[in-house]
């Protein structure tokens, strides 16, 4: 199938050399076209532009039947891409919803045997077929809303047998769904209780066994390790990253969400794609990032819910940073996918300005999940992941009207959703 989207009322995020992500100043350039055009074939966009320069002649070398959309008073973005997600579990934690009301932090929930370790629990007791069906239906509902690509991770095994079913869920979605899926292995999210007081024999679990087998399935993409108080430290991050590196799985990091912990500067010692949450940043850790090859990536959805501290995202741009935003959708800390509310929230929460809120949201959480060569803008060659909007007056109405779901058609791989 081909498609035709005509007069359109703006075209956003479009490039005719893609970047590989936007930082610094950078970030409030976002390319558009007034009353545009797009055609896509196949799985692919093939052409762009205004109205004024379309011609029939451009349809000719169409070998596929062709589908015209007329998208007068709309705007049309390209997917988001939610480089960091927890959807595969089973169950959710409304309960200790209500211990948070109460005002019981994090740490006191995960101590008492909830948080991740209760999402282990249920988890263990899940079979492969419940989780997929679970974690396909959030999909749906994420794509539904915008979403083009995520990355999901694993981490509510905590042993090896899980991890890999978790993993093995992961691949059948990836294999059936029409979003674009990484995979990352996240065996380090938390210490087992029954690790309790041995911490280090579940590390070493971590490398002499679940990542040579993780390896030998060819299950994931990357390595992620929770580095922050309570959870994994400096030193064992490195054994865990060092390890998923022998065997090809490049570095990302869960960092700074609870303290100043070393998981900033660790992952861009070892070169992580993205370190993510990063409440906790300063001068030492902006100027380990400059001139990195990783990108800082925030989780407002998580701030926002358990009531933390926002990151320095502004303050992180001014000195020159790129910034991606992703959902952190989990059972426990960010109960939702809706990247649109992930959008609003960078210009309410971080006051991002709208341009640089959609580059977080697209470009630059392409590149945080390794995709930004095939998605994440509007470029020839790359995946036909877009949506339409409702009528809407504005850009700026996107981030704006942050109750709203904003989006009429939703197309994955050059195909209606």
């Amino acid at each position: 199938m081909a498609i035709l989207v005509k007069n359109i009322k703006q075209l956003v995020q479009v490039e005719e050399r893609p970047m590989i992500w936007r930082a610094g100043k950078e970030m409030q350039t976002l390319h558009k076209i007034e009353d545009a055009y797009l055609l896509t074939e196949g799985e692919k966009i093939i052409d762009f532009g205004k109205m004024s320069d379309f011609s029939p002649t451009i349809l000719s070398k169409i070998k596929e039947k062709i589908e015209e959309i007329d998208a007068t008073g709309r705007f049309v973005f390209p997917s988001f891409c939610d480089s960091h997600t927890h959807i595969v579990y089973a169950g959710s934690r409304e309960i200790e919803y209500v211990d948070k009301i109460k005002g019981l932090s994090y740490e006191e929930i995960a101590k008492r045997g909830g948080g991740i370790l209760n999402s282990a629990k249920r988890l263990s007791e899940a079979s492969e077929e419940e989780l997929y069906n679970a974690a396909w239906a959030r999909l749906q509902e994420m794509a539904s809303l915008g979403t083009g690509a995520v990355e999901i991770k694993s981490g509510y095994g905590l042993t090896t047998e899980t991890e890999l079913k978790m993993l093995r869920v992961i691949r059948e979605l990836r294999k059936n769904s029409p979003l674009i899926i990484r995979s990352n292995f996240l065996g380090a999210h938390a210490v087992p209780l029954h690790y309790k007081g041995k911490q280090q024999e579940y590390v070493d679990l971590i490398i002499n066994e679940m990542i040579p087998m993780v390896a030998a399935e060819e299950l994931a993409d990357f390595i992620d390790v929770f580095c922050d108080k309570g959870f994994f430290t400096v030193e064992e991050t490195e054994r865990i990253l060092m390890q998923g590196m022998k065997y090809g799985m490049r570095p990302k990091i869960h960092a700074n969400e609870l303290d100043y912990s070393g998981g900033i500067q660790v992952g861009v010692k070892y070169n992580a794609l993205s370190v993510d949450h990063l409440e906790y940043t300063g001068d030492e850790e902006i100027a380990h990032l400059l001139d990195s090859e990783t990108m800082p990536t925030f989780l407002p959805g998580a701030a926002f819910f358990l009531g933390m501290i926002y990151g320095p995202v502004r303050k992180m741009i001014d000195a020159g940073l790129p910034i991606a935003l992703a959902s952190d959708y989990n059972p426990g800390s960010s109960p939702s996918g809706n990247m649109q509310l992930i959008l609003s929230m960078g210009c309410i929460k971080y006051k991002m300005l709208p341009e640089e809120a959609i580059n977080a949201t697209t470009i630059n959480s392409a590149y945080a999940m390794g995709i930004s060569d095939i998605a994440g803008s509007i470029a020839k060659g790359k995946m036909a992941n877009f949506y339409i909007t409702k009528p809407i007056p504005s850009l700026e109405f996107m981030p704006y009207a942050f109750g709203s779901n904003k989006i009429e058609q939703v197309f994955l791989k050059g195909a209606k959703l």
